[in-house]
């Protein structure tokens, strides 16, 4: 009997270092720094899996969906896309007065703000334009500041010097915004065809756009996803990006990470973050151009990995209320190459998750020999680079 229990000892021992023995080779700092319970997916530039710990589990995964928006916007768009916002009128001003309307031309420009009305204002001015007597009506999809501003209503408390002074005073004009401002004395509505452009303002180009909202997670990426068919046009492009038997795993319902039903598991992120980076290399661009770089841009990774600035360029998500906090990103590596990663906590509060992730990837940096990307150039204001014609 002793002798056939020292074997079934010895059987369950080989089986146990079998199983260690399969597994990939940095697993174990998976269930060390996150817990063996959470989805984490680590992949080296050749392909190798370096940890796979229920990595084909989807969870929602919060603003890491802005990745897959991204991936969608810049391949079908360009990264040098602008988008374009027109102002007509339904008569010719004369005498520095519009006897009409004053018609905005929405392009869905998901970076139309207080600094974008205001370079529309100064050419305005410059123009002669002082006084609107009718009304202003938008067309098509516009958005101000961040949100859809039906009928611009928002838009002109900003052109009347109403709303927005501090970011007038950012331009750096010499006149007060006062002494520009609009004056709106709206009568009847005009019945009059909007066909006398004024101005035309073109936004920064989408590569800029994408770094700046992609720092700060900006939720208008949601409504920045209908230039392209909203959403659900963003998860198929996503899912013609990864294997067949991976599509199930992603469901996108909000472009920006919002909601309760978006999913994406840990191996699907990081399969996203390589597809966002061979279409930017395709356009003569890097990842660094899109994604902040931890410790450096301003946002969401400004604070984080303070201790190795520069490791990481890659994308937070953090939405609490429906238990998610996640982290994907690349490294380079000198062992391994570039090296993918995502951790995607689920049900796990958003401090204890946030400290899992640093630490998990404090110790893959050390484990693959990872340096620092050679990235010095922290976001613009990218507004400056609108065109105004």
């Amino acid at each position: 009997m002793r002798g056939r229990g020292a074997a079934v000892w010895g059987l369950i021992v080989a089986t146990a270092l079998g199983a260690l023995a399969a597994e990939p080779p940095l697993q174990s700092l998976a269930r060390e720094h996150v817990g063996g319970d959470q989805g984490v997916f680590a992949q080296a530039e050749d392909g190798t899996v370096l940890v796979a710990q229920v990595e084909d589990r989807a969870v929602h995964p919060a603003s890491v969906t802005k990745v897959a928006t991204a991936l969608a916007l810049v391949e079908r768009l360009g990264a040098e896309h602008r988008f374009t916002t027109r102002f007509v009128a339904t008569a010719t001003p004369r005498d520095g007065r519009l006897e009409g309307d004053l018609v905005v031309e929405g392009g869905n420009d998901p970076f139309f703000v207080y600094e974008s009305a205001f370079l529309v204002l100064r050419r305005l001015h410059e123009m002669g334009l002082r006084t609107v007597a009718g009304r202003v009506d938008t067309r098509g999809a516009f958005l101000f500041n961040w949100q859809p501003d039906p009928g611009g209503v928002r838009l002109v408390r900003a052109l009347r010097g109403a709303d927005g002074a501090e970011a007038w005073a950012a331009l750096g004009d010499r006149q007060t915004l006062a002494a520009v401002a609009l004056r709106f004395s709206p009568g009847r509505k005009s019945s009059g065809s909007a066909d006398d452009l004024l101005v035309t303002l073109r936004s920064p180009i989408l590569l800029h756009v994408l770094k700046t909202l992609s720092g700060y997670s900006n939720n208008v990426y949601h409504y920045a996803s209908d230039a392209i068919g909203g959403p659900h046009a963003v998860e198929a492009i996503a899912k013609a990006h990864v294997p067949p038997e991976l599509r199930d795993e992603i469901v996108i319902d909000n472009g920006a990470g919002a909601g309760t039903t978006n999913r994406l598991s840990p191996r699907v992120a990081v399969a996203l973050l390589r597809a966002l980076e061979r279409a930017l290399v395709a356009q003569h661009h890097e990842l660094v151009d899109v994604l902040p770089v931890s410790g450096v841009d301003p946002g969401t990774l400004k604070d984080r990995l303070l201790d190795h600035r520069r490791y990481v360029v890659g994308k937070t998500g953090t939405f609490g209320s429906v238990g998610a906090s996640g982290l994907a990103g690349i490294l380079r590596s000198r062992r391994y190459g570039t090296v993918a990663f995502a951790v995607l906590d689920h049900n796990v509060p958003v401090p204890d998750a946030r400290a899992r992730q640093d630490a998990f990837v404090r110790a893959l940096i050390d484990a693959t020999d990872a340096e620092a990307w050679p990235y010095d150039t922290p976001m613009r204001p990218t507004y400056l680079e609108a065109i105004v014609e």
